[in-house]
This record gives C-alpha cells, structure tokens and sequence, in this order.
C-alpha cells in the first residue's frame, strides 16, 4: 500500500486533529502530566485548525502537509521559519510530525520527513530545527536516523506547570552545506 503525501486542506482538519491528538496521547504518555493529554479534543483542536484561514491568523510561510494511504489521513506535519531567537540564517523548523499511533513503523513518518525536507530546501532554507522532548527516546531515534543531531540547545516546555525538557536537533539541508555542523 502507497503513502501519498500532499497538501493539507482545510477539508482535512479534523483527521489531521485526530492524527495529532492521537499522536500525543501515544507519544507524551508517561512524559507529560496524563490529565492534559487525557483533556485534548479532537473536537475542539479541529475547530482551532478550521478557524485559522477564517478569521486571518493563519501564518503563509507554514506548509503543512499530509500522508494518506488509500484515501484515509495517515499523518501529518508542518514547517516554517524558525522561530528560535538564536536561528542561523537560511534555517526553518519542523513544527510537526505526527502519524497515527496504529500506522507508526510503517514508513508514513519516513515519507511524511522526505516531504518536508525536499519542500524546505526547495524554498531555500539550508538548514532545518525541531524540538524533540528529552525523554522521547522512540521520536529521537527517528530523527537521528532522518540526519538530525542534537545541537547542545535545551529548554523546558511547560504543560500544566511541569516542565518538561526539550532539546534542539538540526540537520542541513543540502550536501554542499553539510560539511561541519548540523
């Protein structure tokens, strides 16, 4: 079975609602407080992701995209400039990347990072960010074998007043800016 990976619609919201409310339930149980997790709506997290082209708010410069397989949304992710203060330039980041926990393993993530990738560097940056949760050890092993590395930036995120670490990955874009650092 193929994975198509193609533009986000606003006809997709709420699958890609249920792809990343069942991304974080899967991922973050055990590593962020449960109520919080037990608290998102797929419902309410649709409606949000619906109303961003309505009432203007939506950021052009976010390509979002999704993964199907035989008609049904599999995954989705996301990316646009960094919004990290100390950013090099040319640099954008992996906002998102989220399959459905009963699809993991079975190379929607992997087409879901090719996409991205090929879309960022295609709009010229050379260099892409994301943060991962420090104790996510399954979402780091996927990014290390995607080319990203850790580039020694931490920082908490805070869910329901615990902070829980994050830390930065980054990879380049382009072979011929490869050489020396991520």
């Amino acid at each position: 079975m193929t994975v198509k990976v193609r533009d986000m619609t606003v006809d997709d919201c709420e699958a890609v609602a249920a792809v990343r409310v069942g991304g974080w339930r899967h991922a973050y149980a055990g590593l962020m407080p449960q109520s919080y997790l037990d608290a998102m709506s797929v419902e309410e997290d649709a409606v949000r992701r619906r109303r961003y082209p309505a009432d203007g708010t939506e950021v052009t410069e976010v390509t979002d995209v999704v993964a199907e397989r035989d008609g049904d949304v599999i995954g989705w992710g996301c990316f646009g400039p960094s919004r990290d203060e100390d950013a090099p330039l040319g640099a954008c980041e992996l906002y998102a990347l989220y399959v459905l926990p009963e699809r993991m393993s079975s190379g929607v993530g992997h087409a879901l990072m090719a996409e991205l990738t090929g879309r960022a560097r295609a709009s010229g940056f050379v260099r892409m960010q994301l943060w991962v949760l420090k104790e996510n050890a399954r979402a780091r092993r996927f990014y290390e074998r995607a080319g990203f590395v850790p580039d020694g930036a931490e920082e908490p995120f805070e869910v329901d007043g615990v902070a829980i670490p994050e830390v930065r990955y980054a990879r380049r874009l382009s072979a011929a800016s490869a050489i020396g650092e991520p």
